[in-house]
């Protein structure tokens, strides 16, 4: 009976071809690996056409689904290797990491007592004790330990607290290297022969455990405990070669076992809670550590191609650049890949290392193919580096029932899952454009965010732009919302009536309705229209439905192309607005100047939605309403300049009656902020339109000419403010007009009269003295 320990990183090539051709040339009868054993259930389906890498086992309690981890592999995956190798040759293969439902449990207790010491903490008003913080581990870092933990941190300054938590930097360092990740894939992942190297790795993890101070928390104890209880079962049902492929880290744990009872103790009486899982598609963008995955890798799709390509000197790799340049129409020729390769192996040759690592292809890149301009680098990143891959599961694998109609629906509408964004111009006036904006408005109410609307030229409503990408994530918040319903129109129908039957806020339940009249959901809408009836009666404040009625305005507009009935909405939009007409010329006295500017902009948005019904009646009412504002001397005076300038939009004023408002407003008797701030208001939006009304231009421009210089230096500031929210154009276009005149001719200087010419001239020397210049008469001196 013999049992051997394959400490691995997990996710690198080189642990991957090592096992590979360990196992081939050992032939066990069991193979373990580091893993949820949960999981073994689903393991069969790992050998089944339709799931390719990269792909994850996601698992999560079904009572609290956001509790959850991922299990990532690629190709290249030590673990997914020893696996497809037990699968091919029919042996048992098992997962070995202690469970899940046990390192969730754990955690709730410890978020449990966590909270219990804050709110003792509140109640005692006492400082938390930072000396008794204990640098505990996530959930989802947790499900990162099935990789190796010598891995977690990228190449930084090494120092004792680096050591500690990246091991593999100790090792470099001693070796005269300063970068651990690169040390390693030179030593190990870019290695060919596989003499003894897992000899070699586990010697190495025994001396760092011993020389470093421990790194290894009551969790970490009790994973290692789990995984010899395992193997001690594998010995006890007779298996006689026993492979063990584990993180390198725990490789020298897993050899030297302590007594069973000291296992026993570490993992009695753990808590438990119910566990499910399946596999899901995984990309390459999220298996890279800089996606936060702990165990993550820099360069997936790198290491996917020395997986395919182990021998490669650069040339494959340089003919993948050449290829994705001339994609982008960037000239690339042959030479330039000789070049580059020559260049990447001299560099190898110089840092004596035995062939050319991703380094030394990218800084040949950089000088050959790019010129030594970095934002082609940029390219090649996303691309090729880091790779936009994305997994595969078969269609008839057991997930969630809300999972499989999502999967249903996106089949029927041929909208793929894909790792990179992917646009959609969608024309509602088509059938099957129309479903797919139903599907995707759904989703969003649901707080599945696949989609992103964008935004669309032209006019009308009846198209919509739509950027989509594909998290594995959003796994996990489908899973959640299956609760609610085993398809998507159940589930968010039942979720929004469940969110807006807690919401007091008038505006999000508008909000809730905007949204869902797009997604097609009529028991929702009928219900949230029930619920923004309530609350706009029970509503005391005017500025609350000044807030609403812009966006239930913009409700109206679905109601042509979606087929969708919004006489309901328009019930009680004339409702509202009908009370804004009446509250509002009381809500705009006595307020402060903050408070005015931004009423302000509300007053704006409800002007525009009174424009975009053109519904008489309403009309009507809101030029009342302005008409009172306007003329009250007791309105903020930003708010009544706004109001007049509106009338005269309305044609209620006429050129005289606002000219003579103007006057009033602007006459000196006024403090200058007041009338500043009329102005402001007056202005509010009007640049283009200052631009073509004659009548407004030369009312502006004759007061501003009439101001005393004292008065116009205080005005001045809040002009300003005034002109900055005009756009660049804008300005630039008053500027010009002022310079060249209302008919566009050039400005004429008036000169003073009376002046005595004689003693004007006697000034002139010395002013160009001043200048740095000197008058023809004095330059004899």
């Amino acid at each position: 009976m013999s049992v051997h320990i394959l400490g691995i990183r997990h996710h690198g090539p080189g642990s991957a071809r090592n096992v590979k051709n360990f196992l081939e040339e050992l032939q066990p009868d069991i193979v373990l690996v580091e893993g949820p054993p949960e999981a073994d259930a689903i393991l069969p389906w790992a050998s089944h056409e339709a799931l390719k890498p990269p792909v994850a086992i996601l698992v999560y309690q079904p009572d609290d689904p956001q509790h959850s981890c991922f299990y990532p592999f690629a190709e290249y995956s030590p673990e997914w290797q020893a696996i497809g190798y037990a699968q091919r040759q029919h042996i048992p293969v098992r997962f070995m990491d202690l469970p899940l439902a046990h390192v969730f449990a754990i955690e709730k207790e410890k978020r449990a007592a966590a909270e219990a010491a804050r709110r003792q903490q509140e109640v005692t008003g006492e400082q938390p004790d930072s000396s008794a913080a204990v640098d505990e581990i996530t959930p989802l870092q947790e499900a990162s330990l099935n990789v190796d933990d010598t891995e977690d941190i990228p190449a930084q300054p090494l120092t004792p607290a680096t050591f500690r938590h990246d091991p593999i930097a100790y090792l470099a360092h001693a070796a005269g290297h300063d970068d651990g990740e690169r040390w390693w894939e030179h030593m190990f992942e870019y290695r060919q022969q596989d003499d003894q190297v897992f000899d070699a790795v586990s010697d190495a993890m025994q001396a760092l455990r011993e020389e470093l101070p421990s790194r290894d928390s009551r969790m970490e104890q009790q994973r290692e405990a789990w995984m010899r209880k395992m193997i001690r079962q594998a010995e006890k049902e007779m298996f006689t070669r026993i492979a063990v492929i584990c993180g390198a880290w725990h490789a020298p744990a897993l050899k030297n076992m302590p007594a069973q009872k000291v296992d026993n103790d570490l993992l009695k009486g753990l808590p438990k809670v119910k566990i499910d899982c399946t596999w899901i598609p995984w990309t390459y963008s999220r298996l890279s550590y800089e996606s936060g995955y702990g165990a993550g890798v820099p360069s997936p799709g790198w290491y996917q191609h020395i997986w395919e390509h182990p021998s490669d000197d650069g040339t494959r790799w340089m003919a993948l650049v050449a290829k994705l340049f001339r994609d982008q129409q960037k000239d690339t020729s042959v030479a330039h890949v000789l070049e580059a390769v020559r260049l990447a192996n001299a560099l190898t040759s110089l840092r004596q290392y035995s062939r050319p690592g991703l380094e030394e292809l990218n800084e040949a890149t950089l000088s050959v193919l790019c010129n030594g301009e970095d934002v082609l680098m940029q390219l090649i990143r996303d691309e090729l580096i880091v790779s936009n891959r994305i997994g595969q599961v078969p269609s008839d694998i057991p997930k969630p029932p809300l999972q499989a109609d999502i999967e249903r629906l996106q089949k029927r509408l041929r909208l793929p899952q894909t790792a990179d964004f992917k646009d959609y111009v969608l024309d509602l006036r088509k059938d099957t454009d129309l479903e797919r904006s139903i599907l995707l408005h759904r989703l969003q109410l649901l707080g599945i965010r696949w989609g992103e609307r964008m935004e669309t030229s032209g006019k009308g409503t009846f198209k919509e732009q739509w950027r989509l990408q594909w998290d594995p994530s959003f796994s996990v918040d489908i899973i959640e919302k299956g609760s609610w319903g085993n398809t998507v129109l159940e589930a968010v129908t039942q979720y929004i009536l469940d969110v807006s039957g807690k919401t007091a806020t008038l505006r999000e339940v508008c909000q809730m309705l905007e949204s869902a009249l797009p997604a097609e959901l009529p028991k929702v809408v009928d219900a949230l229209i029930l619920r923004i009836n309530n609350l706009a009666a029970a509503a005391g404040d005017v500025l609350q439905l000044l807030e609403v009625v812009p966006s239930l305005v913009n409700i109206t507009r679905y109601g042509n192309v979606r087929k969708t009935d919004a006489d309901l909405v328009m019930n009680i939009v004339e409702s509202m607005i009908s009370r804004v007409c009446i509250s509002l010329p009381a809500a705009c006295t006595a307020v402060s100047e903050d408070a005015a500017l931004e009423l302000l902009e509300q007053f704006q948005a409800m002007n525009d939605a009174i424009n975009l019904l053109q519904h008489t009646d309403l009309t009507s009412a809101w030029t009342g309403t302005l008409t009172a504002i306007s003329g009250n001397s007791q309105s903020a005076p930003v708010l009544a300049g706004y109001a007049s300038r509106l009338l005269f939009d309305f044609k209620i004023l006429d050129n005289d009656a606002l000219f003579n408002r103007f006057s009033i407003a602007m006459s000196v008797a006024n403090a200058p902020a007041v009338t500043a701030a009329w102005l402001e208001g007056f202005l509010k939006g009007s640049g283009t339109l200052l631009l073509l009304d004659e009548i407004l231009w030369n009312m502006v421009c004759s007061w501003v000419s009439q101001l005393e210089n004292d008065i116009f230096m205080q005005i001045l500031p809040l002009l300003r403010r005034t002109f900055s929210n005009f756009t660049a154009p804008e300005r630039k276009k008053l500027g010009e007009k002022v310079r060249t005149g209302s008919d566009g001719s050039p400005a004429t200087i008036t000169l003073a009269t009376g002046v005595d010419d004689s003693r004007a001239a006697l000034g002139i020397p010395v002013v160009m003295k001043m200048l740095g210049f000197f008058h023809p008469e004095n330059q004899a001196e």
